[in-house]
């Protein structure tokens, strides 16, 4: 009894672990990251933070590669179709 207790709980604190950020999440934490540099809002500076902080999480993602568990290499072969005719 105990110990299905506690494989219970350790289960729920890892996936608690797991979450992801909403849009509106992110777009807060980034709004805080840019009043914290000093930055009003509704302002130039202001956007232009935002957007280098958007610039940057894009750039991150495209760095990173997809994920594959066998880490082969992936070929791309163009398929050329020819009218048949008549």
């Amino acid at each position: 009894m105990w110990r299905k207790m506690a494989i219970m709980a350790a289960l729920a604190a890892i996936s608690a672990g797991c979450t992801t950020m909403s849009a509106q999440d992110r777009r807060a934490a980034d709004e805080a990251k840019c009043r914290s540099y000093g930055f009003l809002k509704k302002n130039d500076a202001f956007a232009e933070c935002l957007q280098r902080i958007d610039l940057e999480r894009r750039a991150e993602l495209r760095s990173t590669p997809a994920f594959d568990p066998w880490d082969r290499p992936v070929f791309y072969r163009p398929i050329i179709i020819q009218p048949q005719p008549k």
